[in-house]
């Protein structure tokens, strides 16, 4: 924790948890630690931290009244600008907790909101941002208004002041329905780019944010993706080439990170980018072999894959940061329950081309080589097959085309199909 003097150049915060009945103040800790990192990435510096015990929530003020008078005073006497809650509050505690307090009040998602729209370049990364932005303001319109606490209306407000509420809300809706066309024209034309390339094998960087995915795909392809030691540096999707020792050339997918608590309507508004990871052959899932968290950080990102219905595909766990790594009997005991696995330093380049040799060995055991043979007038099924498979030869005998080729597991299956459906006879 940094002291008042050394902060004011940035926005001063304090942040609040809550250990509930069966829960370790430990994990509160971690949780706080990680908020304290969230906060730092978006700007602000973190002064002090709250955390009580309850029993239950409180539904208007989450800690109770009492303590949220305890927390106003300490505001003031530290002169914080904003107080940020590791869970997520509703409308009515945000708003009594800022009447309170006089302060910005945050949760978690409203955080990591802000930091997604401070990273945001591409228009699609833009788009969704928004999107979910507005999905997490519609219900906290009632505080966000100044200008409806000087109208005046009758029982429950009536009159101008909810008219006005129910334009900004009608504005807000409209707006969401703008954003989610949007998207989906930019989800179609992401699904046809995917349909060009979709014979070629592709795997996909996923894990934890900040675990070290960017500094990945720039090691092995040469990118030049931003790479900063900040949460969600990275939240576009970027695709690279990447070709392995026998020369084969596959696709390698770098994804948004993973986080405890990421906000269900994150997930759903950056489905698009997700769906990368969805149409990958395999999943390389990078974890920080340093963090303190490692297996918390693994069971999140597990959590995630099977939100998406992806946990089932192949997945190498590749455990960055060695270089860093202190305790070397970490190495024995993960080596022993996390196969297959592979330790490395992107960024030191160690163990680089074992890596190498560990996406080459599961590529070859995830691609068939098979020879179908077709009839020459299926002109339509030879033109599905190049979009399927990586064609290595056509031979063209009497009134059929034999072809040899390379594909995927999945479309293996599908090969066999178009080859049934347009067989002679």
């Amino acid at each position: 924790m940094q002291s008042v003097g050394t902060a004011k150049e940035r926005e001063i915060a304090i942040i609040v948890g809550i250990v509930r009945p069966g829960q370790e103040r430990s994990v509160i800790d971690e949780n706080l630690d990680e908020l304290e990192l969230l906060a730092d990435t978006a700007g602000a510096v973190v002064v002090e931290r709250v955390v009580q015990d309850r029993h239950r929530l409180d539904p208007a003020f989450m800690l109770g009244r009492g303590k949220v008078e305890e927390l106003a005073k300490m505001t003031k006497y530290l002169d914080a600008d904003l107080i940020i809650f590791d869970d997520d509050l509703s409308p009515a505690q945000a708003k009594n907790i800022e009447s309170l307090c006089g302060n910005k009040i945050l949760d978690r998602s409203g955080l990591i909101l802000d930091i997604f729209a401070r990273n945001a370049r591409t228009r699609e990364a833009r788009t969704q941002v928004e999107l979910a932005q507005l999905n997490y303001l519609l219900p906290r319109l009632t505080r966000q208004w100044t200008h409806l606490s000087r109208q005046v209306g009758g029982i429950g407000v009536r009159g101008p002041g909810e008219t006005q509420l129910e334009v900004d809300r009608r504005l807000v809706r409209r707006r969401i329905g703008v954003l989610e066309r949007e998207l989906e024209k930019i989800a179609t034309q992401r699904a046809n780019r995917r349909k060009n390339r979709s014979h070629v094998f592709k795997a996909a960087l996923v894990g934890y944010t900040n675990v070290g995915k960017s500094t990945i795909l720039n090691t092995l392809t040469n990118a030049q993706v931003l790479v900063e030691d900040r949460l969600f540096a990275t939240l576009d999707s970027t695709i690279r080439g990447f070709e392995l020792s026998d020369h084969r050339r596959i696709l390698l997918i770098d994804t948004v990170g993973f986080i405890r608590k990421l906000p269900h309507h994150l997930i759903a508004s950056f489905k698009s980018t997700l769906e990368e990871a969805v149409n990958a052959d395999l999943l390389l899932h990078v974890i920080d072999i340093t963090s303190h968290n490692l297996r918390e950080q693994m069971d999140t990102v597990d959590s995630v894959l099977e939100e998406l219905k992806i946990n089932d595909k192949p997945i190498l766990k590749v455990f960055n940061k060695i270089d860093a790594l202190e305790d070397k009997s970490v190495l024995t005991e993960l080596r022993a329950s996390e196969q297959p696995c592979v330790f490395i330093s992107a960024e030191r380049g160690i163990f680089m081309n074992e890596f190498r040799e560990k996406i080459r060995a599961l590529v070859t055991a995830q691609v068939r080589q098979m020879t179908v043979t077709l009839p020459m007038h299926a002109t339509k099924a030879l033109s599905q097959l190049h979009d399927l498979a990586d064609i290595t030869s056509i031979e063209y005998q009497d009134s059929t085309v034999i072809i040899r080729l390379k594909a995927s597991i999945d479309n293996a299956d599908r090969i066999s199909r178009l080859v049934v459906l347009n067989a002679e006879g």
